[in-house]
């Protein structure tokens, strides 16, 4: 019997690198805070119904691209329990790219979605 595990997780790999940029600004969008790393990989877990979860470590080369793009900010705060914490939040660039990166989702979705449906019933 062929194995498609492996294609299947070398298939959602790549949507999830394509896609876990989108989702880390959305979340900062939404918080009403800025949040730092743990919280942000929490929120991804319980709102994206663990599809995004992972590694929380590989948030970080993301959230770091992001900020580098100017699309976040953050800054460094004690914390009682532990090392410092990097707080992030999203900038006006970052809210005007968000719009943008969700808009060219949607698209795309709704283009593979019509073939799907209308391919593989």
């Amino acid at each position: 019997m062929f194995d498609t595990e492996p294609l299947l997780r070398k298939f959602q790999k790549e949507l999830s690198a394509g896609t876990v940029s989108l989702a880390l600004l959305a979340v900062l969008g939404a918080a009403a805070q800025p949040m730092y790393g743990y919280q942000i990989a929490k929120r991804l877990e319980r709102s994206g119904e663990g599809v995004l979860a992972g590694k929380q470590s590989a948030l970080y080369p993301v959230l770091r691209n992001l900020e580098a793009a100017g699309l976040l900010a953050s800054h460094v705060e004690p914390s009682d329990a532990g090392p410092p914490r990097r707080y992030y939040r999203i900038t006006d660039a970052g809210r005007v790219v968000l719009r943008e990166w969700a808009a060219a989702w949607r698209a795309t979705r709704d283009s593979v979605d019509s073939v799907l449906e209308e391919l593989i019933p």
